[in-house]
């Protein structure tokens, strides 16, 4: 069994005169392949992507904002000027409301069926997560407490963590502790991985699902998700993350997420408060059937 996991960070990748980072070109990347996804599934369901890819589009300008804003609260005892500058740092969980929020709002503007799209867009968030933890997992972010557990990250003198990181890095050159730490980012992504499966099997194999069950399970699991990934974050090393009472900003999220989403699955499912999906209630939400199916 492996003592810990150990291996030089990469923050930032030159292409030419470009300094690039790995953790903003994952993020991306990840937006990318959860779009695909998501066109994937409303092809396959015969909805207009010519509408989604404007849907999408007005995500990810909600998403860059919602990422940044959403850590302004955590960093007021900073003072307001380094609370709202724009260069600060972004949550994944604020790129999430601010992409859910903007993009919900796009599909009402353009008469689209919302439960349903917002489904389709549950397997992109999930996809999305994996792939721009590995971003994380690049520029080696999102440390956690110390740990024995055999997956933990040991920092070695001369390693360049993310910016996040700067005082342990300092703490280890010192000889102050080295680790290892829960790699709270690599946590995420075997999460997400595992919700994405769910959210396909439970798509494929509940024969009586309802519009609204798969984007609540996927603000169930993944807002409860974080509410315990959280438990091993960072509170009293350098770099800690910032709490309000017993929780961080993130858990506190994740926590309330995830009880609203856990509620409404149960509300829509056991309720029947929402159609069954069929092919000929996607029909009715604008969807074409392929002529195999007519």
């Amino acid at each position: 069994m492996l003592a810990s996991i150990s291996y030089p960070p990469i923050p930032i990748f030159h292409v030419g005169p470009l300094r690039l980072s790995l953790h903003g070109l994952m993020a991306g990347v990840g937006f990318v392949v959860g779009a695909v996804l998501m066109v994937r599934e409303a092809r396959r369901r015969g909805f207009d992507e010519e509408k989604i890819m404007s849907v999408l589009s007005w995500a990810l300008v909600g998403s860059l904002l919602g990422a940044r804003l959403f850590t302004i609260p955590a960093h007021l005892d900073e003072g307001l000027s380094n609370a709202l500058t724009p260069f600060g740092s972004f949550s994944i969980m604020g790129g999430f409301a601010g992409g859910i929020l903007v993009g919900g709002w796009r599909m009402r503007r353009l008469g689209i069926d919302v439960a349903a799209h917002m489904d389709m867009a549950s397997f992109g968030l999930a996809i999305g997560t994996v792939v721009g933890r590995i971003g994380d997992l690049f520029i080696v972010e999102h440390l956690g407490a110390r740990t024995d557990f055999f997956l933990g990250y040991l920092v070695k003198p001369g390693y360049d963590l993310a910016p996040q990181h700067n005082g342990l890095e300092t703490l280890c050159e010192t000889g102050g502790g080295c680790g290892p730490y829960h790699p709270a980012a690599l946590y995420d992504l075997f999460g997400a991985a595992v919700l994405l499966g769910l959210l396909y099997l439970v798509a494929r194999r509940w024969t009586n699902i309802r519009y609204g069950v798969l984007i609540f399970t996927w603000g169930a699991w993944y807002g409860l998700q974080r509410f315990l990934i959280d438990f091993v974050r960072n509170t009293d090393l350098p770099g800690a993350d910032a709490t309000a009472g017993p929780f961080t900003w993130n858990q506190w999220t994740g926590l309330t997420a995830g009880i609203l989403g856990l509620a409404a699955v149960v509300w829509i499912a056991l309720a029947k408060r929402s159609p069954v999906v069929t092919p000929e209630a996607d029909t009715a939400r604008g969807a074409v059937l392929p002529p195999a199916a007519v």
